[in-house]
């Protein structure tokens, strides 16, 4: 027993310089301080001390004798160790743990494993460093998660400001389009290939290429018509582009058939139509069937050309038939238009008013197929603008007036501009066309002139009729009217113009 705990001795003093050295360069705890009953006692033999580890037989007998300083040095090293501990356990759930120069008995290491488990007597769970490293913990997690939550607020709403600018630009780019020179890069126009097989027909596709318009030979369901697509631009990002049919349809009669239509509804109004001839209505009934919702309008070409050249061939008879008998050429002429083979001027114009009554459809006239291209080009060009002059004209309120009328007149220094401000003050007047404030103006071109004028007025009656009789001329040619300003509206006039009272009511009947 004795040769057993000299051979301890020997092999413990011969590792207590390398336990020494640990604790001077490590912070982590001797392998032998775990638990007081199984430490070394340190014993003092002359001026040397000598460590004496007592093999613990199972005995009450066998205790250790530690004295105090090395019992205080003892409490501060395991003190020292638990915190030790939470650090390494904290670095293992990071990425792994450190290696441990001396591994901890299997008590100690039990009891590190529990974070709410006091390494050494008198410290609590509470006030333990690692429960505080583990609030320390949760606080940074709450902070993580609010500062990410944060983070993907502000990721929210940068894409929303992105969608909404996105949106903004999408919206102007679709105005944009619909302005004019802008719009024009939107439409194309389809044709129908019966169009290009009519003698003028690639004058029209010629017109229609030379305005720089987008055109496609496509059949129709109207033969030798003319029909327009748009493109759509989306109001957001991410649509695709669409193409739209546009209302419009115009379509091209040749000379020949017009003239058969107008001869078919000459004899259907003398009542001797034999069988069922197609005319202008019911050839515009046949079309708006086959394309409902359509504005259809008809075009004609050379019809002028077609009038003149039988005027020529009438006068050329008239001059060969001269010679004859007066009254066989009289019966030839009845003759002739007792058969209804001829077509007058007149007999259009009665075609063409029934159409428009009947069908609300106008016809148009060219006297060539180029004019007619250039026709065709300026259709296209209002089917392009109409949006933008729907939209311009939407105002919201119904006694917006024209911007023509009340945009104001700009007059520059030499006065150029006031007879326009003249006409405009006289249009305030209740029921005063643009003829009427016309006329007043050509007769007196300023209200300086109009006083003086009445100023030279004998009576007051003269006054008040002295715009009466001024002439006011309404439209042009064979539609031109002939009107008076008449003596309500001069007595209007003049009692604005002379009247002191702010009061006075101008218009008696409203």
């Amino acid at each position: 027993m004795a040769e057993s705990r000299v051979s301890c001795e020997e092999s413990e003093a011969e590792r207590l310089p390398t336990l020494a050295s640990l604790l001077q360069t490590s912070p982590s705890p001797p392998c032998d301080l775990g638990r007081r009953r199984s430490s070394p006692p340190a014993l003092k033999a002359g001026s040397a001390q000598e460590v004496v580890v007592v093999v613990s037989s199972g005995s009450d007998e066998d205790e250790e004798v530690v004295p105090l300083p090395e019992r205080i040095k003892r409490r501060m090293e395991a003190r020292n160790a638990g915190f030790e501990v939470s650090r390494g356990s904290q670095r293992s759930t990071q990425g792994g743990e450190r290696p441990s120069l001396c591994p901890l008995p299997a008590s100690q290491s039990d009891s590190t494993a529990q974070p709410n488990t006091p390494l050494v007597s008198g410290t609590s769970p509470e006030t333990s460093p690692l429960s505080k490293k583990v609030n320390h913990s949760q606080k940074e997690r709450d902070a993580a998660c609010q500062s990410w939550q944060r983070r993907k607020e502000r990721e929210a709403l940068r894409r929303q400001k992105e969608e909404e600018k996105e949106r903004k630009r999408a919206l102007a780019k679709m105005l944009k389009a619909q302005r004019p020179g802008e719009c024009q890069k939107y439409i194309t126009v389809v044709l129908d290939p019966v169009l290009l097989q009519v003698e003028g027909g690639e004058q029209v596709l010629s017109a229609l290429q030379a305005a720089n318009y987008s055109c496609v030979i496509e059949n129709q369901a109207v033969p030798c018509s003319i029909t327009w697509r748009r493109k759509t631009v989306p109001s957001q990002m991410g649509e695709g582009d669409e193409w739209t049919e546009e209302p419009n349809v115009l379509a091209l009669l040749r000379l020949e058939e017009f003239l058969s239509m107008a001869h078919n509804y000459k004899q259907e109004a003398k009542g001797c139509m034999e069988g069922q001839q197609e005319t202008l209505q019911t050839y515009v009934a046949r079309v708006m069937e086959k394309m409902p919702g359509k504005i259809l309008a008809l075009a004609v070409a050379e019809v002028e050309n077609y009038f003149r050249l039988q005027s020529k061939k009438r006068q050329q008879r008239t001059a060969a038939n001269g010679s004859q008998d007066e009254g066989q050429g009289r019966r030839r002429k009845r003759a002739v238009e007792d058969s209804g083979l001829e077509i007058t001027r007149m007999d259009v114009e009665e075609a063409l008013v029934d159409l428009q009554l009947c069908k609300q459809v106008q016809v148009s006239f060219f006297e060539s197929w180029e004019e007619l291209g250039e026709y065709a080009t300026m259709f296209t060009k209002s089917v392009a603008e109409a949006p933008f002059k729907r939209e311009r004209e939407n105002t919201g309120f119904s006694f917006y007036l024209e911007k023509a009328w009340c945009g104001g007149v700009k007059v520059d220094r030499s006065g150029k501009g006031l007879l326009e401000v003249w006409k405009r003050q006289l249009q305030q007047f209740n029921r005063v066309s643009l003829e009427m404030a016309e006329a007043i103006v050509s007769a007196y071109p300023s209200p300086q002139l109009l006083n003086q004028a009445y100023i030279r007025c004998s009576s007051e009656q003269e006054r008040e009729n002295m715009l009466a009789n001024i002439p006011v001329h309404r439209g042009d040619g064979v539609t031109a009217t002939c009107r008076r300003i008449g003596p309500e509206l001069s007595r209007r006039v003049y009692l604005q113009m002379t009247s002191h009272d702010p009061d006075l009511y101008l218009d008696v009947s409203g």
